[in-house]
């Protein structure tokens, strides 16, 4: 983050975890989150200084599919109300069918030399 006060910093923590749903859960330690509470940390960490792009690698790879939907969809808000681009990298076919548009890459290679779109 950018050099401000401690009061400003805390209340903007506090305001990052209340956009993840996790506004009761500022003075927990990691090892006393779920997989998918800790992934909804990690995004509100992200959206603190306000990022053009945000890139996320297998962010529902370690979830159950109910959790990983929830922080899809998390994510896929994030992506409309704040308007910033999101990269992710994912082996889920059903997460990677919400994504606009997608490369499909084959043993690190693109698959052709088109991005295919989605939508």
């Amino acid at each position: 983050m950018e050099i401000a006060g401690r009061r400003d910093a805390a209340a903007r923590a506090k305001r990052l975890l209340g956009e993840v749903g996790l506004s009761d859960r500022g003075h927990h330690y990691p090892s006393q989150l779920s997989g998918g509470e800790q992934q909804r940390v990690a995004i509100a960490r992200a959206l603190s200084n306000d990022p053009p792009i945000i890139l996320a690698d297998e962010p529902t790879g370690n979830l159950d599919s109910t959790t990983g939907k929830l922080v899809m969809q998390l994510l896929l808000d994030v992506r409309r109300t704040r308007q910033t681009t999101m990269m992710l990298v994912t082996h889920d076919a059903d997460l990677a069918s919400l994504a606009d548009s997608r490369l499909v890459l084959r043993d690190g290679r693109p698959v052709d030399d088109r991005v295919e779109a989605t939508r």
